[in-house]
C-alpha cells in the first residue's frame, strides 16, 4: 500500500490505579491493541503510566520499582507480534538515582530509555524529591533494564519508517529552551511528550498555544499525551488531555475528563514536514553558539525501529483535508479578521505605488466579472485611505463581441454606485479594423479572434492612463497566472496587479464579503451590495466569443479549463508542499469525493453544489499540470503586485522556473 508520506500516530490515555502496576500494564496493552487495529505506527502513553504519576513517596519503594521494570518487560512481550511502536512512562533507577523515563518499545524489544530533563519543583510539583535530571546522561550510558541492553540519554532519536521521533517529558516542553528544540534541529519530525499536566483554570488554552507555537517554529508534528482518570485527586486533578499538532495546526484532540480510556489518531504528513524545512533555510544557518543546525545530529544517537506499519490510508484517513485552502475559515470574528487583513494588504500595496509614482488617478477596466470587481473595490478602498476623491478612479467598460447585458449593466451600475468616473468605449470598430488589417475572418472564433480583443482593451487602458497621468490597475488573479489563462501582453499586463496573490476561490469570497461588510449601504438606484452579489453569481467568462441565442454567456471558463476550486486546491498542494500528482490526487479524493462512493455532491464556498467523480479529478489535474508548465513564460514577466498568502508566483521571489521546463515527470506520475 502506498503511504503518500503519511504515518499514523496515536495518543492513548488509559485508566490507571495508583501503584497498581499489573492493572496499569493491562490497560496499556489493551490500548496498544486498539492502536494496532487502527493500523497506527506509533502510540504514546502518559508520563509514568506504568505506575501512575501520583505515587509520591511510594517511588522510594523498591517493590514498586521492581514491578515497574517487570511491567515494561510485559509490555515488550505483548508487542512481539505487533508492529506498533510504543512510548510509555516508567520510573527507572540507575546508579543510585531515580529517573522519570520514557521507554521506547517495538516488536518485543526495549529500544531505548529517554530521561526527563527538567524536574519541576514549584507550586504543586515536587518531583525533585524523587527524581534526578536526565542531564546526567547527556553523554549516553548503556544500561540493562527489563532484560534488554539499551542506551539511556535524552539525546537519542528513533527512526520509524520515513519519520524520526524525538521524546520529551512534560515539564521539558515548558522550559525556556525545550529539549525538543534540539531534537528537531537534529532531525526529529515528530516529537512525543509523555505528560502529567494537571488542570487549573485557563491552563488548557495556554497549553495548546504553547504546542502550536512550538510546532510552528520547529516545523514538526507533536503528540502530547497526559494522564487522566485514576490518578490521585488528593491535591490536583488530571483531565487526560491528548493533543496532536502539525506545523501549528491542531490535528486531533481527545475528550478531557473522561472516566473511560481514550485514544486519538492522526495521520501525520512527514513529507510535508520535510518539504517545509527544506524550503526554510533557517534550519541550516549558524546558531548563536556557533553551531550549524546539522551539527546537532552529531550529538545524538539514532535508533532504527524499522519500517512503519503498512497502513491503508485509502480505507481510513485520520486527517481533515480542506477543499478550499485559500478561503478563510473559522468563526465569524476570525473570518472578518482574515478577510480584512487580505484586503488591507492589497490596499496598502496599491496606495504606496500610487504615492510613489506621483499620480492620483487610477485607470481600471471594468467587465462586470469577479476579478475586475475586486480590483475596483481595492482601488476604492485605497483612495479612501489616502483621502483622495473617488472621481479620480476612471473605470472603463469596453463591450466587445461577447459582452452580455448582465455583465454590462453590472459594470455600469457598480461604477455609479461606488461614485467613480465611468467611461464606455466599444472595442468592436477597432477590432474589426484590426481583423481587416491582418486578414482575420471575423467568423473564425479562434485564439486570434479572442486575443485581439484582450489586447485592444489593454491598449485602451494604457493609453488613457498616459493621457490622464494615471496608473493602470491590473485585474488578473493568481489562479489565472497558474493556468496561464491570460492573453500575453493583453490582460496579462498592467502597471500594478492588485490581485496577483489572490486565487479565484478567494476572489469570489472577498467580493461576497465586501458586499456584506464593506459596501452594504443603500443609495439611489441599485445598491453596491446587490450588484456585487449578482456578480458573485455570474458564470466566470472572458466574454470573448458571442453570447448564445438568449443573450447569455456562452463561453464559460470553467467548462474549458476546469473548476477553479479544483485548480486552486491543486495549486496549493503543488506549490506549498511540492507534492507529486499522485498525492495531490489522493488528497483531492479525500476532500471532494464521498467516503462510501467514488462521487459526491460537493458544496463549494459560494454555496453551490458540484458533483465530481475520480475521473473528473484526474482529468482536471492533468489539465492543471499541462497548463502550469506550458504557461510559465507568462509568469516570468509579471507586473508588480503584492504577495498576500503563502502561495505566490512572482518571479522576483516566490517562483522561478525555466519557461521550457519539461512536465513529463509529473504527467507520468499521474499514470
Amino acid at each position: 500500500m502506498k503511504n503518500y508520506g503519511f504515518i499514523r500516530v496515536a495518543a492513548a490515555v488509559p485508566s490507571v490505579r495508583v501503584a497498581d502496576v499489573t492493572f496499569n500494564v493491562q490497560q496499556i496493552i489493551s490500548s496498544l491493541r486498539k492502536a494496532e487495529e487502527a493500523q497506527a505506527s506509533l502510540v504514546v502513553f502518559p508520563e509514568l503510566s506504568v505506575t501512575a504519576y501520583t505515587c509520591a513517596d511510594l517511588f522510594a519503594q523498591n517493590l514498586l520499582l521492581e514491578e515497574a521494570e517487570k511491567g515494561v518487560a510485559a509490555i515488550a512481550a505483548a508487542t512481539k507480534d505487533c508492529a506498533v511502536a510504543v512510548v510509555v512512562g516508567v520510573p527507572v533507577r540507575i546508579n543510585g538515582n531515580l529517573y522519570n523515563c520514557a521507554a521506547v518499545i517495538r516488536e518485543g524489544a526495549l529500544h531505548g530509555l529517554v530521561p526527563k530533563m527538567y524536574i519541576p519543583n514549584y507550586n504543586e510539583f515536587y518531583e525533585a524529591r524523587w527524581f534526578a535530571s536526565g542531564a546526567d546522561f547527556l553523554e549516553p550510558e548503556a544500561v540493562s533494564y527489563a532484560g534488554f541492553d539499551v542506551l539511556v540519554t535524552p539525546n537519542q532519536l528513533f527512526r520509524l519508517g520515513e519519520a524520526t521521533v524525538g521524546v520529551e517529558i512534560c515539564e521539558d516542553l515548558w522550559a525556556p529552551i525545550p529539549p525538543s528544540s534540539f531534537h528537531t534541529l537534529a532531525g526529529a519530525d515528530i516529537i512525543v511528550n509523555l505528560s502529567a499536566s494537571d488542570e487549573v483554570l485557563m491552563k488548557p488554552y495556554y497549553r495548546k498555544r504553547l504546542i502550536a507555537n512550538k510546532t510552528s517554529r520547529t516545523g514538526c508534528a507533536y503528540v502530547f499525551c497526559s494522564c487522566g482518570y485514576g490518578e490521585s485527586t488528593q491535591d490536583v486533578v488530571f483531565s487526560g488531555t491528548s493533543l496532536i499538532y502539525e506545523n501549528g495546526t491542531l490535528m486531533a484532540e481527545g475528550e478531557r475528563f473522561s472516566m473511560e480510556p481514550t485514544m486519538i489518531l492522526s495521520d501525520v504528513d512527514v513529507e510535508k514536514v520535510h518539504t517545509l524545512r527544506q524550503k526554510d533555510n533557517t534550519f541550516a544557518v549558524v546558531t548563536p553558539d556557533g553551531m550549524r543546525t546539522s551539527d546537532y545530529t552529531k550529538l545524538y544517537s539514532t535508533v532504527d525501529l524499522g519500517d512503519a506499519v503498512d497502513t491503508d490510508f485509502e480505507k481510513a484517513f485520520y486527517r481533515y483535508v480542506e477543499p478550499h485552502p485559500f478561503v478563510p475559515a473559522g468563526d465569524k470574528a476570525e473570518i472578518e479578521r482574515r478577510a480584512s487583513e487580505i484586503t488591507s494588504i492589497q490596499v496598502m500595496g496599491l496606495a504606496k505605488r500610487l504615492q510613489h509614482v506621483g499620480c492620483q488617478t487610477a485607470v481600471i477596466g471594468i467587465s462586470g466579472g469577479l476579478d475586475s470587481t475586486l480590483a475596483l473595490l481595492v482601488t476604492v478602498m485605497a483612495f479612501d485611505k489616502l483621502g483622495w476623491k473617488r472621481e479620480k478612479i476612471i473605470g472603463i467598460t469596453m463591450p466587445g463581441f461577447g459582452t452580455t447585458g448582465r455583465t454590462h449593466s453590472n459594470a455600469v451600475d457598480l461604477m455609479k454606485a461606488l461614485g467613480v468616473t465611468a467611461r464606455e468605449i466599444s472595442i468592436v470598430p477597432a477590432v474589426n479594423q484590426h481583423f481587416s488589417d491582418i486578414g482575420q475572418d471575423p467568423s473564425n472564433h479562434d485564439v486570434t479572434y479572442e486575443n485581439a480583443q484582450a489586447r485592444e482593451r489593454t491598449q485602451i487602458l494604457m493609453d488613457i492612463a498616459n493621457k490622464e497621468n494615471g496608473l493602470v490597475v491590473g485585474t488578473g488573479d493568481l489562479s489565472e497566472l497558474a493556468l496561464g489563462w491570460a492573453t500575453y501582453n493583453g490582460d496579462h499586463m498592467s502597471m500594478y496587479g492588485v490581485n496577483a496573490g489572490i486565487p479565484k476561490t478567494l476572489v469570489k469570497y472577498l467580493v461576497r464579503w465586501a458586499a456584506l461588510h464593506k459596501f452594504a449601504e443603500k443609495g439611489p438606484g441599485r445598491s453596491a451590495k446587490d450588484i456585487l452579489l449578482d456578480i458573485v453569481d455570474t458564470p466566470i467568462s472572458p466574454e470573448l466569443t458571442p453570447a448564445d441565442e438568449k443573450g447569455n454567456i456562452a463561453q464559460k471558463t470553467e467548462d474549458l479549463v476546469g473548476p477553479y476550486e479544483l485548480h486552486d486546491f491543486f495549486l496549493y498542494h503543488f506549490f506549498r508542499f511540492g507534492y507529486a500528482p499522485s498525492k495531490v490526487l489522493f488528497l483531492a479524493k479525500k476532500a471532494f469525493l464521498g467516503k462510501e462512493s467514488d462521487s459526491n455532491v460537493f458544496v463549494g464556498p459560494e454555496g453551490k453544489a458540484c458533483q465530481y467523480t475520480e475521473d473528473d479529478l484526474k482529468k482536471w489535474l492533468r489539465k492543471f499540470y499541462w497548463r502550469f508548465f506550458s504557461q510559465q513564460f507568462k509568469r516570468s514577466c509579471l507586473p508588480d503586485g503584492p504577495k498576500v498568502g503563502s502561495v505566490s508566483l512572482s518571479p522576483r521571489g516566490d517562483w522561478r522556473m525555466p519557461s521550457d521546463a519539461v512536465s513529463a515527470l509529473w504527467i507520468d506520475d499521474m499514470k
